[in-house]
């Protein structure tokens, strides 16, 4: 056992710190004076997912999109969730969704009655989503009044309920002060599984085998959650995104909802591209290099920009110093006051 606990800072994500220090103007992250500084590669790897998800720019700056972000209190992917919603039309649905992912787990097993709780559970199973799985459990749940004696028969937390109609109202608040349409997509629910992926495209995974997916960045083997209501169905799409990975025996993803191969090269084309069979090779080439001269200018007027305000807050500094100068008798160039002779 360690001799004290290692503060909460080092050992969390620190994308919504990140975030937050840098609404607030702070320019290096890495030199901050934070009380408990966490490890550089933490905050690298912070801006680095802030950057996938559009909130920074390629030279570290705040973007509009990440403007936006501050505002909710939320992981920085389901912010974005949120507000890509309200530009594709599902904003009511996407409430709902992150309501139900921020509060902890709806359905319960009790003890001696896993088979029934699981068939129970089925029912309101969404073979292509668990996103839309959770988004059909709240709607049912609000066509019966909010009903307890309900939640009850179905294995379902009706405490977590109660909370996710809370949290909702108050993402919903948050939404109107930011002056988001409100936009319901009713039962086209192919834009909400994009609206999804376009926060989660970083987290997505390709099938290997049955039940059995590799992370299509890392390569990494996972592996569809028992829970989740694409196990067992007898549907399994060939690319997926997922919420988090939960580690146990085996890597496994939770939340899952399936996508087209096509989102993840529109939404995420960072990381992901459909190969242009028309395209030659020294046609890729080019567009590789147009691709590295745009990043490479950005960065020399980034660093313009940064010198110029450098030298800025030097002259600044400089000037109130020259103005509060304090003389001191005896120095060279110091006046001497003398006072006035008087004849008597």
């Amino acid at each position: 056992m360690l001799m004290a606990t290692v503060p909460e800072i080092q050992r969390t994500n620190l994308s919504n710190v990140v975030l937050l220090l840098k609404s607030l103007g702070v320019k290096d992250l890495l030199q901050f004076h934070f009380m408990d500084p966490p490890p550089q590669d933490n905050i690298l790897s912070s801006m680095y997912q802030l950057w996938v998800l559009g909130a920074l720019d390629n030279t570290g700056e705040l973007t509009d999109l990440g403007r936006q972000m501050v505002e909710f209190p939320l992981d920085p992917a389901l912010s974005k969730l949120l507000i890509v919603s309200s530009e594709m039309g599902c904003s009511e649905e996407a409430l709902t969704i992150v309501s139900m992912l921020s509060v902890p787990a709806i359905f319960y097993r009790p003890k001696g009655r896993e088979e029934e709780s699981d068939q129970v559970r089925e029912k309101f199973a969404v073979p292509e989503s668990d996103h839309l799985t959770y988004m059909f459990v709240y709607q049912q749940w609000k066509k019966q009044n909010c009903s307890s004696a309900w939640c009850h028969e179905n294995f379902i937390q009706p405490k977590s309920l109660k909370k996710v109609r809370e949290v909702r109202a108050q993402l919903k608040e948050i939404l109107l002060q930011q002056k988001l349409p409100l936009t319901s997509c009713s039962f086209e629910w192919d834009i909400i599984r994009k609206c999804i992926c376009a926060a989660y495209f970083h987290q997505a995974a390709r099938i290997k085998g049955v039940g059995e997916y590799v992370n299509m960045r890392t390569g990494m083997p996972c592996h569809l959650h028992p829970t989740s209501s694409l196990y067992g169905m007898g549907y399994t799409p060939d690319y997926v995104i997922y919420h988090e990975l939960l580690l146990t025996s085996k890597e496994y993803m939770q939340c899952v909802t399936s996508v087209d191969g096509n989102w993840l090269a529109e939404l995420g084309a960072i990381f992901y591209t459909v190969k242009q069979s028309s395209w030659t090779r020294i046609q890729q080439q080019e567009e590789s290099k147009r691709k590295k001269g745009e990043m490479e200018s950005e960065m020399k007027r980034a660093r313009d920009k940064l010198n110029v305000d450098k030298e800025r807050e030097e002259n600044k500094t400089k000037t109130t110093s020259d103005r509060f100068k304090i003389a001191t008798p005896g120095l060279i160039n110091t006046p001497i006051q003398t006072r006035p002779h008087h004849t008597y």
